[in-house]
């Protein structure tokens, strides 16, 4: 799959989830999104959830039109009480709208790095005010988002990476740290993917970082049969990335406690006794670059 495609495939993922918890937390009926089209100021709604018709499917909402096209050349939300009758907005897709039924409508952008990369809307067939819990909800909703795709976007980065400077020579130290900080950031960040389809992805760039990538000195006496859990593999990652027990568990998203217990699962299985001589027999075992 093209790069662009599996973008585009991750944050609609994102964004559908993102529409189930809003219904979920506000009780309200209809909530609809999409993303902006690559290199078009205009975004193109994909995402259903509570619709009774097809009638918003693949609807084109460009930037200053309608009411999600006001949010995302705003970069701000924006709500109407009776959509059909708002003097705040044009209505250009008032019959996609009325189709559905919709009357009070909200729609937040979803803006990464200053950019707006989408919109939730959330709708009731009913024109009343849209209270704060629900635009909160809904900003809340738009927030969870934008973190994902921050967090993809950097897993793409780092693939990318990956996949352009294989492992280099084991007389290039200073590249060899590189790789090392790559790997440790990708195992970090895996754990943090929702879409099982860049996950792995994600961790097929990783293996591109440790088949034979072993330094000389390290190979001399290879661990046999050593298996570690993903989660150890993650926390030995960061450790030989210089990373504390609280660094690492900030990174992975957990406790510094479970950190600690990953460790010391670590350590058994490889038989070591500190902290570096784990990082040490995980190379050896091919686990780490």
């Amino acid at each position: 799959m093209p790069a662009s495609a599996s973008a585009s495939a991750s944050a609609s993922v994102e964004i559908r989830g993102a529409l189930a918890r809003l219904r979920r937390t506000t009780g309200l009926p209809v909530a609809f999104g999409g993303l902006v089209e690559p290199g078009r100021r205009r975004i193109r709604i994909s995402e259903l959830n509570g619709t009774a018709t097809l009638a918003l499917s693949s609807l084109a909402v460009t930037s200053g039109y309608g009411l999600g096209g006001r949010a995302v050349a705003l970069g701000r939300p924006c709500a109407v009480a009776d959509y059909s009758s708002s003097r705040q907005i044009s209505h250009e897709y008032d019959t996609a709208v009325a189709a559905e039924g919709l009357r009070a409508v909200l729609a937040v952008p979803v803006v990464v790095r200053r950019r707006v990369r989408g919109v939730l809307y959330g709708a009731l067939r009913d024109a009343r005010p849209l209270g704060d819990r629900s635009l909160t909800a809904a900003m809340d909703a738009a927030r969870d988002v934008e973190q994902a795709l921050v967090v993809a976007d950097e897993a793409r980065e780092l693939m990318a990476a990956a996949h352009a400077q294989p492992p280099r020579p084991a007389a290039d130290r200073s590249g060899w740290e590189q790789v090392r900080e790559a790997h440790a950031a990708l195992r970090a960040l895996a754990p943090r993917i929702t879409d099982p389809a860049l996950r792995a992805e994600l961790l097929a760039a990783c293996g591109l970082l440790t088949p034979g990538s072993a330094l000389p000195e390290e190979t001399s006496a290879p661990s046999q049969g050593v298996s570690l859990a993903p989660r150890e593999v993650d926390v030995l990652a960061c450790v030989a990335a210089g990373a504390t027990n609280a660094v690492t568990a900030e990174r992975l998203g957990v406790s510094a406690e479970t950190v600690k217990g990953y460790l010391r699962s670590a350590m058994r299985k490889l038989g070591a006794r500190t902290r570096g001589e784990a990082v040490v027999a995980a190379r050896r075992a091919g686990w780490l670059p």
